[in-house]
């Protein structure tokens, strides 16, 4: 689907600012400048195809938004202002009239400093609270290394520090590639980090995830794993991939990213499920996971609903007292191979483009203190209640 000008008017959102451009133009950021307008922003949010050229890309952002906090990432797909999209850059900028945003940088995920983060997060609300008493909107966006593997320990420490307030979050992806993500913070790209932006407003806003995945009655035991690497070396006392090939009635040697996105598995985690997504077959036939897994798991198979339908009716429940101003969604890549399999990728984005929903697609998602798999996270955004 080919990029849309940055010009381009998204959807009639009043509260929020939206921009879209080619992410091959050389003069890409200074078309998003124009588009989210003269009014001053507490933060923008870049969604950047890895096509894109990033040392140029960063460089750009510092002289056009020297106000704003800036942070982004990398994409394994965008979410623009038609739906699906790929070779984009998609912007969010959000008004400091509404918003008040603090950001932490996480620069190297293998430092751990749980203390000091926790520290810092509680003082960061703190002070968005004695700053703005009269809003009462929370929320918490967190951007991570998509191929990091810490996006499990990550959510799970930052979550101590968030209180009640609720998190949300995608992976930075790399296309469909699997080779470098980055996280974007003043002017620079990163590896191996993660951004957590905490916000407050006067706008009304709802954090959500959804899935389309049912359990079925089909489980199958993890017997040996690597749970630092994420890989599952047994399901069953049988070697991986060859059990879960024998379990689909598939052949082994022809398991793909389009079966496991077929075919994903879930956990039961109290009352909820979560998917634990498989992300490709090892050379040895071991099954690697896009998210924590350990020896002793019970696996569920799920088969999926209709995704046009079912993504429709729950972005719909959140426009059932208001209507959103927009939806800041992260994507998984998962979803959108199933899409592509199933040849609804126009039907899903009609529905993304009839909700106003813009953000990227991605390698994991994060609610609250989870690392999630072949799910839409997101928060919906209304406008303040006198508005």
């Amino acid at each position: 689907m080919p990029a849309m000008d940055a010009s381009t008017p998204f959807a009639n959102t009043k509260i929020v600012r939206t921009a879209f451009a080619d992410c091959r133009a050389p003069d890409a950021v200074a078309q998003i400048a124009m588009a989210l307008g003269p009014e001053p922003l507490a933060l923008v949010i870049f969604f950047v195809s890895p096509a894109t050229d990033l040392t140029n890309f960063a460089a750009q952002t510092r002289q056009a938004f020297p106000e704003a906090d800036v942070i982004g990432c990398t994409t394994a797909g965008e979410l623009g202002a038609a739906g699906y999209t790929e070779g984009e850059i998609v912007a969010i900028g959000l008004p400091a009239a509404h918003f008040a945003t603090k950001t932490l940088c996480i620069k190297d995920l293998g430092d751990l400093r749980a203390q000091e983060r926790i520290r810092a997060m509680i003082q960061n609300r703190n002070a968005l609270a004695a700053d703005h008493p009269d809003w009462t909107s929370e929320f918490a966006f967190l951007m991570v290394d998509g191929l990091s593997t810490r996006e499990d320990a990550l959510t799970a420490e930052l979550a101590l520090g968030l209180g009640p307030v609720p998190l949300f979050g995608g992976s930075a992806g790399d296309g469909e590639n699997f080779s470098t993500t980055h996280i974007l913070h003043e002017s620079a790209f990163h590896t191996n980090a993660a951004v957590l932006v905490q916000l407050r407003s006067n706008c009304p806003v709802q954090v959500f995830k959804t899935d389309h995945l049912n359990p079925t009655e089909q489980r199958m035991v993890v017997t040996a794993a690597n749970p630092t690497r994420r890989l599952v070396h047994q399901i069953n006392a049988e070697p991986a991939a060859r059990e879960y090939a024998r379990i689909l009635g598939k052949d082994p040697e022809q398991l793909s990213t389009f079966t496991f996105a077929a075919h994903p598995v879930v956990v039961r985690i109290g009352d909820q499920t979560h998917v634990r997504a498989i992300q490709r077959v090892a050379d040895n036939g071991d099954l690697v996971f896009f998210s924590a897994i350990d020896e002793g798991v019970v696996l569920t198979l799920a088969e999926p609903e209709d995704m046009v339908a079912h993504l429709d009716r729950e972005l719909s429940t959140l426009a059932a007292q208001r209507t959103p101003d927009m939806i800041l969604g992260c994507d998984c890549l998962l979803r959108r191979v199933e899409a592509t399999q199933k040849q609804v990728t126009t039907e899903i984005s009609r529905v993304l483009a009839k909700h106003k929903v813009v953000g990227f697609s991605t390698y994991g998602e994060q609610i609250n203190s989870m690392h999630v798999n072949q799910t839409f996270t997101g928060v919906a955004i209304y406008p303040p209640e006198d508005g």
